[in-house]
């Protein structure tokens, strides 16, 4: 058996070699030096807020930004980062013109490339996660491989290439820990127990805007009636991804690869108010759940500080809690749910296919060229199409991952597909 010390002398059964808790250990450095990946984003920039509101733990050490310049600027200005990557060679350059106006000398990256070089960065110890899609898979990868303690915010990560990471994660013998909020959760409450006496971990759903629709209305979903979100603010793309439940999907094989169950013992519970992020559930009956403020911040502190625990002000109001409601979802009327316990089923390819598919379908439902209707049917035929395999290398993932958008932009007619801007894998 094994055990690790937790605060407070409490101790936790990892004797589970698979368990991903036993890959922890307490940083032998007090001041975790970070890269992050996505640092123009919404979590890049809660990342840089807790980093500012606890100078004496966290320095920032390098950083991926996207196609804003300006942001990643005022970023440059403010942490004079010692490498930053920019998405494209265009944007790099507009960046390096700023910074040399103004007498700083960072180097200036681009592309997949450089995203890889800013997670692997010698001085960093700590990588966070949060560049949307496919495109920070490399970075990601080449992280853990290069030993770093590693914050993932990006669930494609592990949809695509989740068998891959965490081998190479145990191989390691370093933590990846979950910054999205169900994630986040379930490693929270499982630290009252064994993964031995798991029974089931219960990701909660908001529901997306049309829990209480009729089927029988989805025909006539418009874009801008399926990226109201009730509860969230968010990208399009995952907005799309929550009224169709396939976020939830896409968490039930993150949590799967994370925490090293079988599909049958992740399940999804529709609430409404969004107020319990997750639930675990122990062989003894009892249920842990995890309650907060919805503010990312905390989950990002949560895992910058693990096995700590630090001192904020993100206070949750327990005499606000008037309700709470809870239904099971109905994968009749959002098939993208089932089709996502299958592929977590099958993993490998499937994984992959299904992430890409959905990818290129919300984009053609954006851009008018399908309904909404069609978004679960693409992926149901980009799936069916794809032969089951289990690739042994992020080049193999990301052949599969192209195959599958191309497909699935022959069936939908949509003419401008994504593709994974290839760096140190190019096909």
């Amino acid at each position: 058996m094994v055990l690790l010390f937790f605060p407070q002398n409490k101790l936790l059964d990892v004797s589970n070699p698979l368990n991903p808790a036993s890959l922890l250990e307490v940083s032998p450095d007090s001041k975790r030096r970070i890269a992050i990946l996505g640092s123009t984003g919404s979590i890049g920039v809660s990342t840089l807020k807790i980093v500012e509101a606890y100078p004496e733990r966290f320095s920032v050490t390098s950083l991926a930004a996207g196609n804003n310049v300006e942001i990643a600027f005022e970023q440059c200005r403010r942490w004079q980062p010692k490498l930053i990557s920019m998405a494209t060679e265009e944007r790099a350059s507009e960046l390096k013109n700023l910074l040399n106006a103004v007498g700083l000398r960072i180097p200036v990256l681009s592309a997949a490339a450089g995203t890889v070089q800013v997670a692997t960065h010698h001085d960093a110890d700590f990588v966070v996660s949060a560049i949307v899609g496919v495109a920070g898979l490399e970075a990601t990868y080449e992280a853990v491989r290069a030993g770093k303690w590693v914050g993932l915010a990006n669930k494609e990560c592990l949809v695509a290439a989740g068998e891959l990471i965490t081998t190479e994660a145990r191989r390691q013998q370093k933590p990846l820990l979950p910054i999205d909020s169900e994630h986040n959760a379930v490693h929270q409450c499982m630290r009252g127990g064994s993964l031995a006496e798991v029974t089931a971990v219960w990701l909660t759903a908001s529901g997306g805007p049309f829990l209480n629709t009729p089927k029988s209305e989805f025909s006539n979903i418009t874009v801008q009636q399926a990226l109201n979100h009730p509860t969230w603010k968010m990208g399009k793309r995952i907005t799309i991804d929550s009224a169709t439940l396939m976020n939830k999907g896409f968490e039930v094989i993150e949590a799967c690869r994370l925490f090293n169950l079988p599909p049958a013992q992740v399940k999804v519970i529709v609430h409404p108010q969004s107020t319990i992020h997750s639930l675990v559930e122990f062989r003894d009956g009892s249920i842990l759940a995890q309650l907060s403020v919805t503010d990312m911040r905390l989950p990002i502190l949560y895992a910058l500080t693990y096995p700590e625990r630090l001192e904020s002000g993100l206070k949750f109001d327990l005499t606000s809690l008037r309700k709470l409601d809870f239904c099971a979802p109905d994968m009749e009327k959002f098939p993208c749910l089932k089709l996502a316990y299958e592929a977590a089923e099958a993993g490998g390819a499937k994984t992959i296919a299904l992430n890409a598919a959905d990818e290129v379908a919300v984009a053609a439902f954006l851009d008018g060229v399908i309904g909404f209707e069609e978004i679960p049917r693409t992926i149901k035929r980009v799936l069916d199409e794809t032969t089951p395999s289990h690739p042994e290398s992020i080049k193999q993932v990301l052949q599969i991952d192209v195959e599958a958008r191309a497909f699935a932009a022959e069936v939908t007619g949509f003419e401008k597909p994504s593709f994974p801007a290839l760096g140190v894998y190019t096909l």
